[in-house]
């Protein structure tokens, strides 16, 4: 069955002229609503208004115009059912084939900052949703022909190519496929709407003024699509998938392209997304190399090879088979260096098409792109039995400004670089955390302990078996010590300055010690917890 009828209505009129053109020209007739209707005829083409079709104008400001028996019998009849034939042939209803909507732009107005009620509220689309819904509902079957729907302007050049295919009408598979995309888009439009007045106050605010709304709404939709079905998840009697959020910011890890190797992993991607975060939390050149989810290797450096070879001297044992990471653009050289040794997957903004010459031997290595960006997730989610624990997500910096000397020694320039390094570093880590740096690299990293003093020995041990010294050494540890004996460790470990929140009653006891061994302390006043 081809196309005969389009309505057309779209809040987004990009593209649209050229495809209401394009229809045109392959003898579709065309129905149209207020602003749209206007664009189309401005533009030469014939069009129909909505109240001309229906027989009935607009009403109530225009909040009634589509919702009409003879607007969704024509979405809602069934091409297959000889009864719902003979229904629009007594109505006079004209079957409506193609459905072109989408909505107005409730999150978009929402997301203003001077925003008003009576705005949001008048941007909550009714009209648009009932049709999208009426036409996703009745895309059809194989044989017997249904209702296209089209919400999003990428989707008119595979319309249009169906149209001018043997068939010549939209396949199954894509009506099906659009139809499954209206859904997806008005449950995330209900959601947004859920989601604002689930977070307004109860006290109805004046005309003019933007209504008071709470942090975290009492209704929360999130919505992922599949990315794509993994081999298996963290373990192989698991299964799983990767699902990525609707709208993915610039910078984030579910922007990557993947342009060589073997089919990501859960693993894979769990660690990439903790070496990208971390590496990309550097103002500067920098290399993370990944292992479990905890960095065991961090290093700021000139270029990427600088900074992957400094990253590397801190636990060569468990950088075998690790994620490398860097905020760089990777040449041949530093690619020469990391495919020496066998690891997991290469992560970096941008790669020298010589660099990408020479991993192409390395067949299996997964090198994905990642662009550089300021996005963050908006909630951090963790699954719990029966519910859902969301959190802003932990993107807490520290500067020299933001931190207090708390001994009587304070630590010189060069150890304040090293102590903020450090504390960036140990926002990474798994806790308990405690980091060793010195000279802008880790020297030793001790994570995911239940006892802070056990990470600290932990993190010596480590520099110990790499051959690194600890002595003059700046120390990161995610949250107070509650015993001096924590510190203890670290300064007969070599530490020369510490950095940590503070907060435990014991604080005093600790400064006092800090003193006695002669090192430099400052505290920050927040923790890095990190489970």
């Amino acid at each position: 069955m081809t196309i005969q009828t389009a309505l057309i209505s779209v809040s987004d009129k990009s593209g649209i002229v050229e495809f209401a053109q394009a229809l045109a020209q392959r003898g579709v007739s065309l129905l149209s609503t207020g602003g749209t209707a206007r664009l189309l005829a401005d533009a030469g083409l014939n069009v129909t208004e909505v109240a001309a079709h229906t027989g009935s104008p607009e009403i109530l400001d225009g909040r009634v115009k589509t919702l009409h028996p003879r607007i969704h019998g024509g979405l809602l009849a069934r091409r297959d059912d000889p009864a719902h034939l003979r229904t629009l042939q007594e109505q006079d209803i004209p079957p409506i084939d193609l459905l072109v909507v989408n909505l107005y732009p409730f999150q978009q107005t929402v997301a203003k900052p001077d925003c008003v009620l009576a705005d949001a509220i008048e941007n909550i689309d009714i009209g648009g949703p009932a049709m999208l819904r009426s036409a996703a509902k009745n895309h059809g079957s194989p044989t017997g022909g249904g209702v296209t729907v089209v919400i999003d302007p990428a989707d008119y050049p595979r319309v249009l190519a169906d149209m001018d295919g043997p068939s010549r009408q939209p396949s199954y598979g894509l009506r099906l496929e659009l139809a499954a995309k209206v859904y997806a888009h008005t449950a995330a439009y209900d959601g947004a709407i859920a989601a604002y007045l689930s977070s307004l106050a109860a006290r109805e605010p004046e005309p003019a003024e933007v209504p008071e709304r709470e942090t975290w709404p009492r209704v929360l939709t999130v919505q992922m699509r599949r990315e794509q079905a993994l081999r298996y998840g963290e373990n192989p009697h698991q299964g799983a998938a990767f699902y990525r959020d609707a709208q993915v910011g610039a910078g984030l890890l579910a922007g990557y392209r993947q342009i060589q190797g073997k089919e990501l992993s859960y693993n894979n991607i769990a660690d990439a997304d903790a070496a990208w975060e971390c590496v990309r939390s550097f103002q500067t050149g920098a290399c993370v190399i990944v292992k479990h989810a905890n960095p065991c290797g961090v290093a700021l450096g000139a270029d990427a090879l600088a900074a992957y070879r400094q990253a590397f001297k801190t636990d060569p044992t468990s950088a075998f088979g690790g994620i490398i990471a860097f905020n760089t653009p990777v040449d041949e050289t530093a690619a020469q260096a990391v495919s020496e040794q066998f690891l997991e997957v290469l992560i970096a903004p941008a790669y020298t098409g010589a660099a990408l010459s020479l991993l192409a031997a390395k067949k299996n290595v997964r090198v994905l792109q990642v662009p550089l960006g300021t996005a963050h997730n908006p909630y951090d989610i963790k699954r719990v039995g029966g519910g859902w624990l969301a959190q802003d997500p932990d993107i807490l910096q520290a500067t020299e400004a933001d931190v207090r000397v708390v001994t009587r020694l304070a630590p010189t320039a060069e150890q304040m670089r090293d102590l903020l390094f450090a504390w960036n570093v140990a926002r990474f880590v798994k806790s308990n955390a405690i980091v060793f740096c010195g000279q802008g690299m880790t020297l030793g990293v001790g994570a995911g302990q239940m006892s802070r003093i056990d990470s600290a020995r932990i993190a010596s041990i480590k520099a110990e078996k790499a051959g690194l010294t600890l002595a003059g050494s700046a120390v990161a540890s995610d949250a107070f010590f509650p015993f001096r004996d924590g510190l203890d460790v670290v300064a007969d470990a070599g530490a020369a300055c510490v950095i940590q929140p503070g907060g435990s009653i014991r604080d005093d006891e600790v400064i006092a010690a800090a003193d006695e061994r002669g090192i430099a302390m400052v505290f920050t006043g927040a923790r890095h917890f990190r489970h």
